[in-house]
């Protein structure tokens, strides 16, 4: 399997990715949409300081079955605007997949308000679990490796 079907494959069938860039890791919850890991993050939705900053960032990606570090990508930063090519696409099937939306009817437009959009794009450099190094912080989602 290519590299980014692997990541593809992955993100489409996890609730959560976990992002890493400025010595920091995140779990965040996603939506893969045509080639990227696409992220709503600030204003009330979850915290990802800066990361329109950053041109690339790391992906840590695990099995759904057995929560297991699978693979490590790296992804290029995108920041979708509103009205920009991918802005309706990314936004409609970020607000199908939100758990919880209070403001449903809403959410798109408080998104450009108030947060970042951004596709998480990867760049075919991806690193398999037994690759990884195992000298990483506890926060890490890389507690399991079965």
């Amino acid at each position: 399997m290519p590299p980014t079907d692997l990541i593809a494959d992955l993100a489409k069938k996890s609730g959560l990715v976990w992002v890493t860039y400025a010595r920091h890791t995140h779990a965040v919850w996603h939506e893969w949409v045509g080639d990227a890991v696409c992220v709503v993050a600030g204003g009330t939705e979850q915290p990802l300081p800066d990361i329109e900053k950053h041109q690339t960032v790391t992906l840590s990606l695990r099995s759904k079955a057995t929560r297991a570090l699978v693979a490590e990508a790296e992804a290029r930063v995108e920041v979708v605007t509103p009205g920009s090519e991918h802005w309706d696409v990314v936004t409609e099937t970020l607000k199908g997949g939100r758990l919880n939306i209070t403001d449903g009817d809403h959410a798109i437009e408080r998104w450009a308000r108030e947060s970042v959009v951004v596709r998480l794009v990867p760049t075919g450099t991806v690193t398999l679990a037994a690759d990884v190094s195992s000298s990483l912080p506890r926060t890490s989602p890389h507690l399991s490796r079965s």
